[in-house]
């Protein structure tokens, strides 16, 4: 993701944070500053919703024997041309831009960043289980990953098919066509966004330009269409309709795919830019064009085959809106697959994935991350869609669940941050929480008849997402408990060094450890077998803090025990990469010395046995097992030099 108008700042894990001028509660200053951030907003935000009239609306009239047939005639048209405007108006208007962006986390959004801000009061020293809320966050997240498997193929393929407007010809090749752009799209991802990001906003731009232009002539030709922007249309269509009224909710929510994306990428851009690119652009833009469709179908009912492209077909714009159209469901795809990546990035962090490899693409924006194991994961993932479902209207019969999903959970969070974060009385906070769920819930009922023809799949991949993620965290906390047992108090340790002195060799020797208090394991094993302590040892600790950014004295603690020994303490937010000997240097203002070519860093390398008496089930045994031995080594993931490592093996039982 690009970040506009970059601002440096330095933190304890020695990286130099570039990121936009709006992060961390900071508004743009001036109004330049604010108009980049917005175009740059456009390139990165608006990807997914944008590209959405390449298919909501045709997917709303097209047969469906599951969900039965909805004929064009008036009554219909102005109905669901009306539910497509309240929709954009009280979920992404009103839900995402009012209020759910207020719900900011040191400025960063997004599901995980939200519980993190719901976890910031949980005064529990330390649970044995997680909560409620951060299991229908980790839900909530691994439905995002199934999201982002289907937003490439159903973008991309719906730009495609605008190849058969042209001639019927060209049906054989839209397939091929699509798997062969998003393999080079997965494929170019490992050189970063840097370079093509800063394109990216103008061709948003052009796009909404283009597509809010189209529409224009129809609508000048059936004013009438505008009446739909009344309520009473939406209403008496669904009460109308019955059954079938209610299960084309499952058509409508397709044109608010993609606004979750306004809060997850809130820390980039800044609340401001996102609104101000919204009622400038975006709005404007779908709005001329969902109701140049809606009297395009006034117009010739029927006939209507693929109402986005049939508002220029048969002119000379049909091929550069085809261009134009793919170039902007590449964009979609681009900022779901960094989006992926920065979740993916969190998650690392916050404990409940394992240690992937980050390769950092830009050396000035930290956010920009490529993690090649999520990359190709996406990548067969998105190719073997496009090759089973073979057309965007049968993918979009499997789009939609999983972000009604994701959305449902977002209100339950927010409806926490304001009882438990801002105070809020019951009822003033359930005056906001029963109108959001409600409208979420009824987006998800109407939904579940799309399971069978493909809505299990994302459901599929957040299950999957979901048991990966709790069994990691499961694990990694008996595992800290065992290790824990053969912990001995720093006082008894030094007591004991004092009294029997070991050899001391010259140089300085880094213990990681994942407790903050103790003598490590790997320190007991070292000196029960090499039976000799460095002059210097330092043991370290770096926790993850519910925050994105950890800056300031507080994040780095440097105590001096006895005996040459000190024990530091960094604290690391969610968003940040730790860089050991980053930490190690800035040690210095705090008295501890680390001259980095003396220094030996010691690691435990864990061999996990599934045959111990831990409360955990055996087949998450298995599983945690299987992740730790396929997680990236520590060494990469805490920026440690390779040839100043030293691993000894542990063998634990779980």
């Amino acid at each position: 993701m690009t970040d506009a108008a970059a601002a440096s700042r330095a933190d304890p894990t020695g990286h130099s944070h570039h990121r936009a001028a709006a992060a961390h509660g900071h508004e743009p200053k001036s109004v330049k500053e604010l108009t980049w951030l917005s175009l740059g907003a456009l390139g990165v935000v608006y990807g997914d919703i944008g590209t959405s009239p390449l298919y909501a609306m045709r997917e709303a009239f097209t047969p469906n024997p599951e969900r039965g047939t909805l004929k064009p005639d008036e009554s219909a048209v102005f109905g669901i041309t009306s539910l497509f405007f309240w929709a954009l108006v009280l979920v992404v208007v009103v839900k995402y831009l009012i209020f759910i962006m207020r719900a900011d986390n040191k400025g960063e959004g997004g599901i995980l960043a939200l519980a993190a801000l719901v976890q910031q009061n949980d005064k529990t020293p330390r649970r044995t289980r997680l909560a409620a809320p951060i299991l229908l966050a980790l839900f909530g997240a691994g439905l995002l990953y199934g999201d982002g498997v289907i937003t490439p193929a159903v973008s991309v393929l719906g730009a495609i098919e605008g190849l058969s407007e042209q001639s019927p010809r060209f049906v054989e090749l839209i397939v091929p066509m699509t798997a062969a752009i998003l393999i080079g799209l997965f494929w170019v991802q490992r050189w970063g966004t840097a370079r093509i990001g800063a394109v990216f906003g103008w061709i948003m731009l052009l796009w909404f330009v283009a597509i809010g232009a189209a529409g224009v002539p129809f609508i000048l030709r059936n004013p009438s269409i505008l009446g739909a922007m009344s309520p009473h249309h939406a209403v008496s269509f669904l009460a109308g309709h019955g059954k079938l009224g209610f299960l084309m909710l499952g058509a409508v929510v397709l044109c608010i795919t993609g606004g979750e994306a306004l809060y997850a990428d809130m820390g980039h851009f800044g609340k401001k830019p996102i609104r101000y690119a919204w009622f400038l652009v975006v709005f404007p833009g779908l709005i001329l064009n969902y109701f140049g469709q809606g009297a395009l179908y006034l117009e010739e009912g029927t006939k209507v085959t693929n109402p986005f492209y049939d508002l220029v077909s048969g002119g000379p714009f049909l091929i550069p809106m085809i261009i134009l159209a793919t170039m902007a469901a590449i964009i979609a795809s681009q900022a779901l697959i960094s989006g992926a990546f920065s979740l993916t990035n969190q998650a690392v962090q916050l404990g409940y994935v394992p240690r992937v490899t980050v390769v950092h693409t830009s050396h000035r924006a930290e956010g920009q991350i490529y993690i090649p194991e999520v990359n190709w994961l996406l990548m067969v993932a998105s190719v073997a869609l496009v090759l089973a479902f073979k057309s965007s209207s049968a993918l979009a019969a499997a789009y939609g669940i999983a972000v009604t999903g994701t959305m449902a959970i977002t209100s339950y969070l927010y409806f926490l941050v304001c009882r438990r974060n801002w105070g809020y009385s019951l009822p003033a906070a359930l005056a906001l929480f029963i109108p959001f769920v409600s409208i979420d819930l009824a987006f998800f009922a109407a939904n579940t008849e799309k399971i069978a023809a493909g809505g299990w799949f994302p459901l599929a991949v957040g299950v999957g997402v979901f048991t990966i993620m709790t069994t990691w965290w499961r694990g990694r906390f008996e595992l800290s408990k065992t290790m824990e047992t053969g912990t001995i108090p720093d006082e008894l340790f030094l007591q004991d060094i004092g009294e029997t002195p070991l050899p001391r060799v010259a140089g300085t020797a880094v213990f990681m450890s994942s407790g903050i208090d103790g003598m490590p394991n790997v320190l007991l094993h070292h000196v029960k077998h090499n039976k000799v302590l460095h002059k210097q040892v330092v043991l370290l600790s770096v926790v993850t803090e519910n925050i994105p950014f950890a800056i300031g004295n507080q994040s780095l603690q440097v105590r001096e025990l006895k005996h040459g020994f000190y024990r530091v303490i960094a604290r690391v937010g969610f968003m940040q990469q730790p860089n050991v000997p980053k930490i190690l240097n800035k040690c210095e203002r705090q008295g501890l010395i680390v001259n980095p070519a003396d220094t030996t860093y010691y690691l435990g390398r864990q061999t996990l046995l599934t045959s111990g008496a831990g409360k955990i089930a055996r087949w998450r045994k298995m599983l945690f097992t299987f992740l730790a031995r396929n997680s990236r080594p520590p060494t990469a993931f805490f920026n440690l030099p390779p040839n100043r490592v030293v691993e000894l093996g542990l063998q634990i039982e779980l």
